[in-house]
């Protein structure tokens, strides 16, 4: 998948998400079932972490396609930089 496809399906995720949040704020407003509402805010975080690993993925392949070019000092800061973005992430995931 081309980085613009990327970009594309990542936007594409976080608008339904954004769309999401706002059905979460009008079922909060008019008061519906706690159960209801927590379905809703499970699928809303199963949604953030889709993107968080669609983010991861395409982050790794362009390091890896950046670390092709590079050599040395320069390679291995590329990947530490990768390997701090994806702690960052399994962290919070």
């Amino acid at each position: 998948m081309t980085r613009e496809r990327q970009k594309r399906d990542i936007l594409m995720r976080l608008k339904r998400i954004e769309g999401q949040v706002r059905g979460l704020q009008k079922m909060v407003e008019r008061e519906a079932a706690c159960a209801d509402v927590l379905v809703q805010v499970a699928a809303v975080t199963a949604a953030v972490k889709r993107v968080g690993r669609a983010v991861v993925q395409a982050s790794m392949e362009e390091c890896l396609e950046k670390s092709e070019r590079e050599t040395g000092a320069k390679k291995r800061e590329s990947l530490r930089d990768l390997q701090k973005a994806i702690s960052q992430y399994m962290d919070w995931a």
